[in-house]
């Protein structure tokens, strides 16, 4: 098995500074977590940005300026920006952000963009022609079968085919395990490639499974801080290092 494509997740929109003392937050934060952890592994990262209270955002100066910073110091590491709700966010504040951002990648969930249907088109046409690489945060099955319909009624483009196949988020204390990721590779979703993350402690066994399975793997705090054992991993870099040497060790 050659060494997947690996992608960082540090920070998400829900944990803090009291979940873990070493989840970036800041700019200056996120950049050194990215440099550390390209040099453990991870070819690409999946960023959050945070406001003045450390509250999860959409801010597009705020995405512009990092993303500005990150190209600096590691432009051979693609960034793809998320467009979370958050529990905050509507779908109009989604677009909004896309538009004015105009990212190179970009995250985006499909039950999220589904709660304003007349919008759709223009988040997904927003990206077409901005030329931002969209993947499609599934979250299950039911998210399968509404990507396949978008599809099919041309509101996600044909080229927009990327997913990321998310495990454990909605399952008891979000406790992922490598047999959720069969319910996605059973359904027709036709992705031009997909990648896994898992939340809890199982999240690097998932992701060598997926691996095996010939999947791209998203790793980091927002979806684990904890080794199967319970113990916190040192940061998003000790993170990645475990996996890419659990990963070595299964080839």
């Amino acid at each position: 098995m050659l060494k997947p494509f690996v992608m960082v997740a540090p920070t998400g929109a829900r944990r803090t500074k009291s979940d873990h003392a070493a989840l970036p937050m800041t700019m200056d934060e996120i950049v050194k977590t990215a440099i550390s952890c390209h040099a453990s592994g991870a070819d690409a990262l999946h960023l959050h940005v945070r406001d003045d209270a450390g509250r999860h955002s959409l801010d597009a100066g705020r995405y512009l300026e990092t993303i500005a910073e990150l190209d600096r110091v590691l432009p051979n590491m693609p960034v793809q920006i998320t467009t979370e709700a958050g529990g905050i966010f509507d779908v109009s504040a989604q677009l909004r952000c896309l538009q004015t951002v105009k990212p190179k990648w970009a995250s985006i969930s499909v039950r999220e963009i589904d709660r304003s249907p007349d919008l759709a088109d223009a988040v997904y046409g927003a990206c077409a022609e901005a030329d931002t690489k969209v993947q499609h945060i599934l979250y299950g099955p039911d998210d399968v079968s509404l990507y396949m319909q978008r599809r099919a009624e041309g509101i996600i483009r044909q080229h927009q085919a990327d997913v990321i196949y998310v495990l454990g988020r909605y399952s008891k204390n979000q406790t992922s395990r490598a047999e959720d990721l069969q319910p996605f590779l059973t359904a027709n979703h036709d992705a031009d490639s997909w990648m896994v993350c898992a939340f809890g402690p199982f999240e690097h066994a998932c992701l060598v499974d997926a691996a095996q399975r010939g999947g791209a793997l998203r790793v980091g705090f927002e979806n684990s801080i904890t080794s199967e054992d319970g113990h916190l991993h040192k940061d998003n870099a000790g993170s990645v290092s475990s996996l890419c040497q659990r990963l070595t060790e299964t080839t």
